[in-house]
This record gives C-alpha cells, sequence and structure tokens, in this order.
C-alpha cells in the first residue's frame, strides 16, 4: 500500500527567472543545495525527459549511515516553470514542481510544490527526510542566487 503527501515553500531572491531557472533545472547542481545529495551523474535523457541523472544521496536512520542512488528527471524546463520527478526502489517517488515569477524591485518568486509518494512502512521516514531536506534547500536557494552586488532598482 503506498502513501502520499504533498509540502510548499516559496522562496524570495534578487535575481532573475532565466538564472534561478538555469539554477534549478540543471541537476548536476543540486549538490550546492541539497543537504543530502553527495553525488550527481547526468544521463541519457529517458524518453519523454529533457534531461535525466543518477543521484546519490547519504541518510541516517538512528545510528545507521547508508547511501542510496536513485533516478530523475527534468520533464519541463522552462523559466517560469520546472517538473522533475524522482525514482527510488521500493516504488518510491518525488514529484517537483516549481514556479517561477518575477516580481518588482528584481526579485523572483519561486514557489516549490513537492508531493512524495512511498510504500506505508516507509513513508514516514522518506516524507520527514524529503521534507527537511528541501526546506534546508530553500534557505541555500535564497543565499545561492541572491546578487547582494546588484542594487534594487530606484523606486
Amino acid at each position: 500500500m503506498l502513501r502520499s503527501d504533498t509540502f510548499s515553500y516559496t522562496v524570495q531572491a534578487r535575481s532573475s527567472t532565466s538564472d534561478a531557472a538555469a539554477l534549478l533545472s540543471d541537476l548536476t547542481r543540486q549538490g550546492e543545495l541539497h543537504p543530502l545529495i553527495v553525488r550527481v551523474r547526468r544521463l541519457p535523457p529517458r524518453p519523454g525527459a529533457r534531461a535525466s541523472y543518477a543521484i546519490s544521496d547519504r541518510l541516517v536512520a538512528g545510528p545507521l549511515h547508508f547511501r542510496t542512488t536513485y533516478q530523475a528527471d527534468v520533464l519541463i524546463s522552462e523559466d517560469d516553470e520546472i517538473v522533475t520527478v524522482a525514482r527510488q526502489w521500493p516504488a518510491t517517488t518525488v514529484h517537483n514542481h516549481t514556479r517561477l515569477r518575477a516580481e518588482p524591485d528584481g526579485l523572483v518568486r519561486i514557489d516549490v510544490e513537492i508531493t512524495l509518494t512511498a510504500p506505508a512502512r516507509l513513508f514516514r521516514y522518506a516524507f520527514r527526510q524529503a521534507r527537511a531536506a528541501h526546506l534546508a534547500l530553500a534557505t541555500r536557494l535564497g543565499a545561492a542566487l541572491d546578487r547582494p552586488d546588484d542594487p534594487p532598482p530606484p523606486t
């Protein structure tokens, strides 16, 4: 039996939508942001994907430390929308739908919705790990995109 749940977050940064989309859609750069990722390898794109990757995470469960590798595909990569899906054994998927919108004063608003589906026995652990990792990514994302050397335009 599978369980599914969703969480979301919003980040604002001083960046263009195209720069933010370039960072978020290039999963080889996710190691800069995602606290669990230890390695990202580009793969030949799967059918229907714009890009495909093998991603290795380092996880902790109590006293156990272990690595897991999963595949992720970028399905949509536009300046205003990015959709990725990650698949891991057993029957676990993470669907990421990101929307980007330019705002006044040179800001970009990034709205992210993550839906995780996993077997019921793994769900609580997987959801907790995914939410913590993506919220940490959110705090790093703003800093990675902010351009303090670009002052806001005069009002």
